[in-house]
């Protein structure tokens, strides 16, 4: 990716990850993001939870299966547990899925789709643009001395401070039984992360095909896990819908991850893992652009076109050295 040799991965990391899963995204947009209370929590949260991520992923001796694995269990240690949003049915991005599949005190629709979005978008991207940005340390732990015990400890105290600020915030304070679950979720999640082989995904025969294919397979993908978990929950009112929109949900992604899977990624190029985190972010790409012109949305969307033509540009360029 980009050459800046004076910036160490970690950093690099850590500041790519708050980046791609909260501006890109569109979910705080410049006016938001660019806050010394925004920033500084949502890097500690982003940037720390991709940091230790990887590191857990390396000193483990694993790969992409356990970092998607470890990236769902941040995501419920966000969600479910620092801002609760799994458990508010009025979190002020939850919308219909506040009450559709809402059952004992669980926003289940919502859950599973932010579980998904954490584990891909918000840590396995990030971890993976930067590791093709620094391709000569990709085998290598980045955190050493004392930063190995400093950044968890930011980490968890962003969490921590974080689950009052926005209990106070919010007016919302999750009961404890939906709580406790949370965190028993996120350490099965981790546990299922050590157990998994290291070589869960290279042990497909299938010869690689063209790179512009793997940007499709993840671009489709996004637009399909978009359309499953944004558009059905408006359209389905009878009472199993939210099981079959969660079924549906988790079949695609199984199916994309096993699609991928099948194809021997020994013989990948880094144009090959260009293309696949493109296509990732492509959507969020053209969304940004939308995101601005969008009258009906009550925040400050102001710079979303040049975070979106930022992106563009820099994916562009890096397949061009690629």
């Amino acid at each position: 990716m980009l050459k800046l040799p004076r910036i160490p991965p970690a950093l690099a990391l850590f500041l790519l990850s708050p980046v791609v899963g909260e501006l890109l995204s569109g979910s705080a947009p410049p006016a938001e993001f660019f806050t010394v209370f925004g920033f500084t929590v949502m890097s500690l949260l982003y940037g720390g939870g991709a940091v230790l991520a990887r590191e857990l992923k390396i000193r483990w001796g694993k790969g992409v299966g356990s970092l998607l694995l470890i990236g769902a269990a941040y995501g419920i240690i966000e969600e479910g547990v620092m801002v609760a949003s799994f458990q508010n049915p009025n979190w002020m991005d939850v919308g219909v899925l506040g009450s559709f599949g809402r059952w004992m005190g669980v926003n289940w629709v919502w859950a599973v789709e932010l579980t998904i979005y954490h584990a891909i978008v918000s840590i396995t991207v990030p971890v993976m643009l930067v590791e093709l940005a620094y391709p000569h340390r990709k085998e290598e732990a980045w955190l050493h001395g004392r930063w190995r015990q400093l950044v968890p400890f930011l980490f968890l105290g962003d969490v921590g401070i974080g689950y009052f600020l926005f209990a106070e915030f919010t007016g919302y304070a999750p009961p404890l039984p939906q709580l406790v679950l949370f965190i028993v979720l996120s350490i099965i999640f981790l546990y299922l992360a050590y157990l998994l082989p290291g070589d869960w995904v290279r042990r497909g025969k299938r010869e690689m095909r063209s790179p512009r294919y793997y940007f499709m397979v993840t671009f489709l993908g996004s637009i399909g896990s978009g359309f499953i978990f944004g558009v059905l929950p408006e359209r389905l009112g009878f009472s199993g819908a939210p099981i079959l929109v969660i079924f549906i949900g988790v079949v695609l992604i199984f199916g994309l991850f096993r699609t991928l899977a099948s194809y021997d990624w020994s013989q990948a190029t880094p144009l090959h893992y260009h293309r696949l985190l493109f296509g990732s972010l492509f959507i969020f790409i053209l969304f940004s652009y939308l995101q601005e012109m969008d009258a009906s949305r009550l925040d400050d969307t102001t710079g979303m076109s040049i975070v979106g033509t930022i992106f563009l540009i820099a994916f562009l360029w890096l397949g061009r050295k690629k």
